[in-house]
């Protein structure tokens, strides 16, 4: 919505002509008395009506208007340190700010973030405290209007943070537009309607980009995938006009030599599903909602967005990002309920149903990771509607069983509230998907869905590689959890991974 400049501000602060500044003020019961210094800071006097409603219990922020301007207006915003605040509140809230302003005329957003020793206790660093306000605005700044006649111009808008440490607030400047816009780029992948995504599409979109960055590209075609004996990847896809395609990304760091030099990189795999378009093929949806199916690529949009900020930001990790895309549709090619089908692994598969199709094409993709011998794998995945009932909307569910996959990923999901929440993965599971024809079965039953899907992942990774597997189905979909995840597809995992990679 707006052309955004974001800089760190001076002590001295210089306000110009259609500007707004907003002031934190924690609600520690000592708000009657604050009243004489803002006035004293901003050079303004506030009404009987304004006191009133700042020290109400009732309203948490007031905006007052400056007639002689510099600033032209100031909002104070109450903060309640009790049991309702979490480390998402000032990206959460500042999200909503920059789409309230967003059909204003202000030029000038100048924010004065309150100390970080008040929040210490939430924040794990002081930077990362920083970084938090600087995503708000980003997330608040998003909007994907690409296919409408009538297109707004993006307004500039200049953004200053002021805070007690100039130099953390300049790198977590730094380090949020790097990640922010591998976010937007993630989110405009995952908005993207399908016919203009499909497999091959979405190839050359994440080709183009990754390619900017340095990042080693390879893409196999239809041909490509049958020399490999990709079966469910064929499977899925053979149903479809648009064919399947397997995408390859690596990213290498670049290691100065010197006395510090680490003696090893690691090596981590990403998989990403891919689904370009989920009709559920012969098992067909209810037409209810079909067209969210548009993002069942999320995973291959998120491992691809978290690569792309890795090599932003020169992070000291191997990453190889694997994405099997596909488009599921009903046709007289397509695979059928009853069908048994051989994948790269040699493992064969019964088909109990083709709407259970994402974990069949990451059979491929995760045997394909097994093989180059990474140090670790994780995989996302939209997978399954039962993760969604079991966890709700906002977060994905976490199968592993690595302690140390567990421990650190649900650290880095509260750190960046990009949630993560475990669910077993014990081998009684196993009984789900067994078949009387083949050695596994794609669809588990009822009872415990999201757990037999993981299980059925489990079949077609290396039992010596530790592996993570995060079902996004919920978080990854527009929702109401927070300010910034009600009107589009969410970009969720790559703030998560990204704090992740960095701590490995």
């Amino acid at each position: 919505m707006f052309e955004l400049k974001i800089s760190s501000g001076t002590k001295k602060i210089s306000y110009k002509n259609l500007s707004l500044t907003i002031k934190f003020l924690v609600d520690d019961g000592t708000l009657k008395k604050n009243i004489s210094n803002i006035e004293r800071i901003f050079n303004c006097r506030l009404t009987e009506l304004q006191k009133y409603n700042f020290i109400s219990k009732e309203i948490d922020e007031i905006r007052i208007s400056k007639p002689s301007g510099k600033p032209d207006e100031i909002l104070l915003k109450k903060v309640k340190l009790n049991d309702h605040f979490d480390a998402d509140f000032f990206r959460n809230y500042l999200s909503l700010v920059i789409e309230r302003i967003s059909n204003e005329q202000i030029k000038y957003l100048h924010i004065n973030i309150p100390s970080y020793n008040i929040f210490k206790k939430y924040f794990d660093n002081e930077e990362y405290y920083y970084q938090t306000f600087v995503e708000g605005i980003y997330f608040g700044n998003y909007n994907f209007g690409k296919y409408k006649l009538e297109k707004k111009l993006n307004k500039p808008l200049e953004v200053f943070f002021y805070s007690e440490n100039e130099k953390k607030i300049k790198t977590a400047i730094t380090s949020a537009i790097n990640l922010m816009q591998a976010v937007y780029f993630t989110r405009n992948l995952q908005n993207e309607p399908s016919n203009e995504l499909t497999p091959e599409l979405l190839a050359k979109r994440i080709s183009s980009e990754a390619k900017k960055y340095g990042i080693k590209v390879r893409i196999f075609d239809e041909k490509e995938i049958a020399k490999r004996k990709m079966g469910g990847l064929i499977a899925v896809g053979k149903g479809s006009i648009n064919k399947p395609r397997f995408i390859v990304l690596e990213y290498k760091p670049t290691i100065k030599s010197g006395k510090n030099k680490k003696s090893k990189v690691k090596k981590i795999a990403l998989v990403g599903k891919g689904m370009t378009f989920d009709s559920g093929g012969i098992s067909l949806k209810p037409a209810k909602s079909m067209g969210e199916m548009k993002n069942d690529m999320a995973g291959a949009s998120v491992v691809a967005g978290t690569l792309i900020a890795a090599a932003k930001s020169k992070m000291p990790v191997n990453l190889i990002c694997l994405i099997p895309a596909a488009e599921n549709m009903p046709s007289g090619d397509a695979f059928k309920p009853g069908d048994i089908i051989k994948t790269a692994s040699g493992k064969t598969v019964e088909i109990d149903d083709t709407d259970a199709e994402g974990r069949v094409i990451l059979a491929d993709a995760l045997d394909y990771a097994s093989k180059l011998k990474p140090n670790q794998i994780i995989d996302l995945a939209t997978l399954t509607g039962a993760c969604v009932v079991a966890l709700g909307e906002f977060v994905a569910g976490l199968f592993t069983k690595n302690e140390e996959l567990a421990n650190n990923l649900y650290k880095s999901g509260m750190k960046t509230f990009d949630r993560v929440w475990r669910l077993p993965l014990w081998d009684d599971y196993h009984k789900l998907n067994e078949s009387s024809v083949a050695d596994v079965k794609n669809l588990g039953g009822r009872w415990g869905g999201a757990i037999s899907a993981a299980k059925f992942l489990e079949n077609f990774v290396d039992k010596k590689i530790p592996w993570a597997h995060l079902d996004i189905a919920g978080p990854s979909i527009h929702n109401d959890s927070r300010n910034y995840t009600k009107k589009y597809m969410t970009g969720f995992g790559v703030r998560l991974l990204v704090d992740y990679l960095n701590n490995v």
